[in-house]
């Protein structure tokens, strides 16, 4: 057949279908070649149909067929007889044409999208005042000891628990696809070993119980903060800091003595660590789903991510402290602006006509993002006197790095921050020359890489659809 059979009834597959007679009959016209039906002594009730057209106009605006508003009659309920006898038409398709014909065509925007990324946006911030606020320990009880003495310890069971924590936390979140159950036996016991790890680096580089005893309570720390922020109870985390947080606030007016400086964060401590065991055992009550294990090696990039950025930080910190506090306290708001890349690139997708055209507008998204978390630590640099090129790349390097994981693209941050963190420790450990500028030339370099890599892979439309 070269065209579509007419639906409508009367129409030519009604010649087509009848029974031959053995006299001939005439031939009928096609249906477009006719007058139109009207029935019997009476023609179509123009009012009616009117005021039908009017009740119906917003469901009819959009139609491209009289079939579809022929659907809408349908389900209407509109009988055969009340067509006939109250709009004066044949049929249904006489009156669905007639009504297609008296309203105009309007094709409405369809209603705007909910965003499904859009961020808590207190409880991004309270994720950066959370990273930041163990630091108020070392606060307290720096009278006690030598910190400087024993700094290598607590940064190389740092550097472990910040790797391991990263690795940690990726699998405790593939395993939340399986049910809680099997995040919390994951945590539970994915932290004591990384606690165990880092205590045990750390004995190499002590040269007293005092200092291997600090590190393990830095350790244990970190890993029950870790259990705390991957299952979302910030609100439970900050409670159990707060007699870190107030003691560190009574000490410009207050000299709380020794017993007060030591036991405040004992006690921050050990309530750390009874609310990561009770969240632990509420969700390791519920009932084992079967569910495949996720590879080891899967959470591998992102354990060595963790190792490279703790060695860029710790690098950075051994030069301008404070920035490195800035920094961290910035980190809730590069969460924030992580949800918001995603958002924002949804919407660039849906504007988008072409995959030039998203490309540029995706491009544009990333280049928003990184000016703004730029330019929110560029005041801090400006009050503390830092030098700020330094701490910006960084800032730059581990936004860009966490965005591409976001995605599921682990290797090449991996690699190339663990390139920058290497040929930086190479030089500024030993004291080599150019000290200073190996670092900035590597993060520099990072952030080059990370950028062009982010607007390749996360340029298309495949990534966000």
């Amino acid at each position: 057949m070269s065209g579509p059979l007419s639906l409508e009834p009367g129409g030519v597959e009604a010649d087509t279908l009848a029974l031959r007679l053995a006299a001939p009959r005439p031939r009928r016209a096609p249906d477009d070649a006719m007058p139109a039906k009207r029935l019997p002594g009476r023609g179509p009730q123009e009012e009616a149909v009117s005021t039908l057209a009017a009740e119906l106009a917003d469901s009819m605006a959009p139609a491209v067929h009289p079939y579809e508003v022929a659907a809408l009659l349908e389900a209407e309920g509109l009988s055969v007889s009340a067509i006939k006898e109250r709009y004066g038409h044949p049929n249904l398709f006489s009156l669905a044409t007639a009504l297609y014909e008296r309203v105009p065509r309007t094709f409405p925007e369809p209603p705007p999208a909910t965003d499904l990324w859009r961020p808590d946006t207190l409880r991004c911030l309270l994720r950066g005042v959370l990273f930041a606020l163990p630091a108020l320990a070392f606060l307290l009880t720096a009278p006690l000891w030598p910190l400087d003495r024993h700094a290598p310890v607590l940064i190389v069971a740092g550097i472990a628990s910040w790797a391991w924590g990263q690795a940690l936390g990726h699998r405790a979140h593939l395993r939340l696809a399986a049910g809680r159950r099997e995040a919390s036996g994951t945590l539970l016991s994915g932290s004591l070993l990384g606690a165990a790890l880092a205590t045990s680096l750390a004995v190499l580089p002590a040269d007293s119980a005092v200092a291997v005893g600090v590190a393990a309570a830095q350790s244990l720390y970190l890993a029950a903060a870790s259990v705390l922020l991957v299952l979302a109870r910030e609100r439970l985390l900050l409670a159990a800091l707060s007699p870190l947080v107030a003691g560190a606030a009574a000490l410009p007016w207050w000299e709380p003595g020794p017993e007060l400086r030591a036991g405040l964060p004992l006690l921050a401590l050990l309530a750390t660590l009874l609310a990561a065991g009770w969240v632990l055992r509420a969700g390791c009550g519920g009932r084992p789903e079967p569910a495949a294990r996720p590879r080891l090696l899967a959470s591998l990039p992102y354990g060595l991510f963790g190792l490279a950025a703790a060695v860029l930080v710790m690098l950075e910190g051994r030069r301008q402290p404070y920035m490195v506090i800035a920094l961290t306290l910035s980190m809730g708001p590069a969460e924030w602006l992580l949800y918001r890349y995603r958002g924002w690139s949804v919407a660039a997708l849906r504007a988008s006509a072409t995959p030039v055209g998203f490309l540029l507008r995706s491009a544009a998204v990333l280049g928003l993002c990184l000016s703004a978390h730029v330019l929110l630590l560029l005041p801090a640099a400006l009050l503390t006197g830092s030098d700020p090129v330094t701490p910006l790349l960084l800032a730059v390097v581990l936004w860009t790095a966490l965005l591409l994981q976001a995605f599921g693209v682990a290797w090449p941050p991996a690699v190339l921050c663990l390139a920058a963190a290497g040929a930086a420790a190479a030089v500024t450990l030993p004291d080599l020359p150019p000290g200073p500028a190996v670092l900035p030339a590597a993060c520099a370099v990072a952030a080059v890489c990370l950028t062009a890599c982010a607007i390749h892979r996360l340029g298309r439309p495949s990534p966000h659809a």
